[in-house]
């Protein structure tokens, strides 16, 4: 008689009490004792290996970095990043920010308390916004509003958040692909409060933004997760058309990237890839139409990410979980992706990248 795994039997999931072996003939006992003696060794074994593979994270120091969220309204909260304690990738986080079911966590963010947030808004205006000048918050907590503190227009809503003074260069794209390069020292410490920098005539709202060294390359995606990716060069002082999409399809992410580099790319459906760009080949110049990037129905951001940072995703709900980058396995092709979030009656909303 083969003896199979006795851990692949769910019975062995639970406890069992021993029964009355004093009747038993001795073979009978021996046989039972053997098998007790091998479920253990590879009780043991598996336990080890889990271990080696998957060790413990030891908890991250004080920092003064601080996870900002921020809802599709304007509230916002600041707490320290070493609160939020790594999670495996695919658990359900824990609950953040606190808004009303009306108003959906939006907006993800991580920057040092020294340092200032630039903040842009749906009528293509810029602000700047000193991370300090939030309250410090619990994990769980409700924030402040930022419409009083940025003098936003009663109808004036927030559109695109990210560190200031992070590149040479802030990218800037419109929700129909419109993509415009401003140099840094137009959004830098001594710009006026509101400045417009975009004509939504021309780009539409704006719905990304990220930083640039200047000579890098450019990935821009949709919400189908369709994508292109062009030299950054290639696009002119006043704008040009990024990507060609459809009306129904406008664009959630840009991300300046290199051939060496790898875009980890999340649906709402908290499944999510690491997408490297040495398999996503560049176009020789802006405007074309995107090739499909990840398999999704509804892309909800993208930016780049190594191998030694961390993930951080929150959903509709206001639930946030952290964990290593490293867990998603990179690939150079199309994929679906793998599980990021346990989701339950809910969706992924937006995501950030910490180093």
């Amino acid at each position: 008689m083969l003896l199979k795994n006795p851990l692949s039997n769910p019975l062995f999931a639970m406890t069992i009490e021993h029964p009355d072996l004093s009747l038993a003939s001795p073979a009978i006992i021996a046989y039972i004792e053997t098998l007790e003696d091998e479920i253990e060794r590879l009780t043991k074994s598996r336990v080890r290996a889990t271990a080696e593979s998957f060790p413990a994270e030891p908890s991250e120091p004080p920092t003064t970095i601080n996870v900002i969220s921020i809802s599709a309204e304007g509230m916002a909260k600041r707490t320290p990043r070493h609160h939020y304690t790594r999670q495996r990738r695919g658990g359900m986080g824990v609950f953040d920010l606190e808004s009303p079911d009306d108003d959906k966590p939006a907006f993800l963010a991580t920057a040092d308390e020294s340092a200032a947030l630039l903040v842009i808004s749906n009528r293509g205006r810029a602000f700047r916004l000193p991370v300090a000048a939030l309250d410090e918050a619990p994990i769980r907590a409700r924030g402040q509003s930022l419409l009083a503190v940025l003098n936003l227009a009663a109808d004036e809503r927030l559109a695109c958040v990210l560190p200031a003074d992070a590149g040479a260069y802030l990218v800037i794209t419109g929700e129909r692909g419109q993509v415009r390069r401003f140099a840094a020292h137009l959004v830098g410490e001594r710009m006026r409060p509101g400045t417009t920098l975009l004509d939504l005539r021309e780009s539409g709202q704006p719905a990304a933004a990220c930083w640039s060294d200047g000579h890098s390359d450019l990935f821009i995606a949709s919400r189908s997760g369709l994508a292109i990716r062009f030299s950054e060069q290639q696009a002119p002082v006043r704008g040009c058309l990024g990507i060609r999409l459809q009306p129904d399809d406008p664009v959630v992410a840009v991300a300046s990237v290199t051939k060496e580099s790898a875009v980890f790319m999340l649906g709402s459906d908290g499944r999510g890839t690491v997408r490297q760009m040495s398999g996503f080949r560049a176009n020789k110049a802006p405007g074309a139409g995107g090739k499909t990037a990840i398999k999704v129905d509804e892309l909800v951001g993208a930016a780049v990410v190594r191998d030694e940072d961390d993930i951080f995703i929150i959903s509709e709900l206001g639930k946030i979980i952290r964990f290593p980058a490293a867990e998603i396995p990179a690939k150079e092709g199309v994929v679906q992706g793998v599980n990021c979030m346990d989701l339950r009656a809910d969706r992924t909303s937006a995501l950030t990248i910490t180093r």
